[in-house]
């Protein structure tokens, strides 16, 4: 049971470094957040996007990484 915990603690740290990585800085400066902020936040393909690709896999491999890192520590 370990190993399995061990496995998914390395996988999804890899995963996570890698999505934080590829994610670009979120401050747009004044000129971005004015001319083209409401397309941000009111486009249509907002869920479809990269970048909303890349937030929920950081999202899914923070959360299995934790819960791996408690139950490790549980069984130990």
């Amino acid at each position: 049971m370990e190993i399995l915990f061990y496995i998914l603690i390395i996988a999804s740290s890899l995963v996570l470094i890698a999505s934080v990585l590829l994610q670009s800085g979120k401050s747009a400066g004044l000129s971005g957040s004015i001319s083209g902020g409401a397309e941000k936040i009111w486009g249509k393909n907002k869920g479809r996007s990269y970048e909303s690709l890349l937030g929920k896999m950081t999202t899914i491999s923070a959360v299995i990484f934790i819960i791996s890192a408690l139950a490790l520590t549980a069984i130990k």
